[in-house]
């Protein structure tokens, strides 16, 4: 009975403790901003505090796996990213199923990717671009943060709906990857939004698209890629918050109406701006058929790319 009690906390008096956020990368990254975006306005919601764990390592594994094994009793969440469904096929040994070892909460937000070129390239187009490559595909070659990365992996899925074989050139991170750019060592690559947008608006780098199917509200003026020729094109870095499978049902839909309620404040919206990020409204459902279906479009990305990591 003790263990019944424990197991299914009454959300009317959840939370009554701290709440862990775990986060697989370093503090001051995407997602780390991110979850401490939500984490303050969980905290202000709920009346206790939302605290951020940075846990970095074997590119998120590390925090996904510490999360999976704890209680599902509401007092540990995870902030899940990208990177956790492109794992699930680029690592062959993981110790945890992305679908299986977690209970969706909430979709937060969607930070777009930008389709960027050097100014010496000849096109102001997707289109054109890949007329471009089409007839230098041997002497182009694009960028990205790192292999198995979701800029990479954006790159392999042009790669595969264009048709195009151009050389992948992996850097240690955004920041080398687009310094490179700038000097016409590569040519083109997928980068996030708060990381390449103001060197385009300084004149450095050239914007394309953006990745996501919705238009971006920092750069409206950029087109997507679906409306770029590549209907099926839809990439972003999104972020959400997940729990140990087995979660109460009633503490999961505590926590996703809080995080629902928070994209209508002002003060998270702007913040979400600020980070170039789109806000989601999101029930614990759709959000778990979100990563299903992300979990399946990366496996057939990395499985063409013939990136592996063991």
């Amino acid at each position: 009975m003790m263990a019944a009690a424990w197991a299914a906390p009454a959300a009317a008096d959840y939370p009554d403790r701290p709440v862990r956020v775990v986060v697989g990368f370093a503090a001051g990254g995407s997602t780390d901003i991110a979850a401490r975006i939500i984490s303050k306005a969980l905290t202000d919601a709920l009346g206790q505090s939302f605290v951020v764990e940075n846990k970095p390592g074997a590119g998120s594994n590390i925090a996904a796996e510490q999360v999976a094994r704890a209680k599902p009793d509401g007092y540990t969440l995870y902030m899940v990213a990208v990177t956790s469904a492109i794992n699930q096929t680029l690592y062959k040994n993981l110790s945890f199923d992305l679908n299986k070892d977690f209970t969706p909460i909430a979709l937060v937000v969607k930070v777009p990717n930008l389709l960027v070129v050097n100014p010496a390239v000849p096109a102001k187009s997707v289109q054109e671009l890949v007329s471009y490559l089409k007839t230098n595909a041997a002497k182009v070659s694009y960028a990205s943060s790192g292999s198995g990365t979701s800029i990479h992996m954006a790159g392999e899925l042009f790669k595969l709906q264009s048709g195009l074989n151009i050389q992948h050139v992996p850097y240690k991170g955004s920041a080398p990857a687009v310094t490179d750019l700038i000097g016409n060592q590569t040519q083109y690559m997928f980068d996030n939004m708060p990381s390449s947008w103001p060197q385009v608006q300084a004149g450095k780098l050239r914007a394309l698209a953006v990745t996501t199917k919705e238009r971006s509200a920092t750069a409206p003026e950029l087109p997507t890629m679906a409306e770029s020729g590549f209907p099926n094109f839809d990439v972003s870095s999104w972020f959400g918050l997940i729990a140990p499978a087995g979660t109460p049902a009633d503490v999961v839909t505590k926590v996703n109406t809080a995080v629902v309620k928070a994209m209508d404040d002002p003060a998270v919206q702007k913040s979400f701006k600020d980070l170039g990020a789109v806000w989601i409204k999101t029930t614990p459902t759709e959000f778990g058929n979100f990563i299903k279906a992300e979990v399946n479009q990366w496996a057939t990305v990395v499985k063409a790319s013939g990136a592996t990591v063991d």
